[in-house]
């Protein structure tokens, strides 16, 4: 069995890259430096999020009276905990959106950068993060 197709997706016919080419980005010092500033946020910040979700399904079961201690009317502990899951889960992608803007985009930049060289095709046209949708009215005009 072989994993070339001649459908379609990735692959040289299809202005993709064949595996050798893939081969030799990810063996890229670039590719490198981007794999371990993703690696630096996602595995502590997993680690910290699965440890507070786990001290509310630990509290919630062997420290009930705590977790149904009154704070304001009728809610408790337990439900002040439950939203802070929320929060927490919109902060943990605030703060990776920050990140990713900062630190990986520009490394995935050059990455991107180094895909003709490893593929041997002329490069890619650039695109601005910030403008998917072609352009603007004013641009439109000219």
């Amino acid at each position: 069995m072989t994993t070339e197709s001649s459908g379609p997706g990735p692959g040289p016919a299809n202005g993709g890259l064949d595996q050798a080419a893939y081969d030799r980005i990810e063996q890229s010092p670039e590719f490198a430096r981007l794999r371990t500033a993703f690696r630096r946020f996602v595995f502590p910040m997993t680690a910290a999020f699965l440890l507070w979700y786990l001290l509310y399904v630990v509290l919630s079961a062997y420290a009930r009276g705590f977790m149904g201690t009154k704070i304001i009317g009728e809610v408790n502990v337990a439900l002040v905990f439950g939203l802070l899951q929320f929060v927490s889960t919109f902060l943990i992608a605030w703060l990776y959106e920050r990140y990713a803007r900062r630190r990986l985009e520009p490394l995935a930049a050059e990455v991107r950068a180094g895909i003709p060289a490893a593929a041997g095709v002329a490069a890619p046209p650039t695109i601005s993060p910030l403008r998917k949708d072609g352009p603007g009215p004013e641009e439109e005009r000219r």
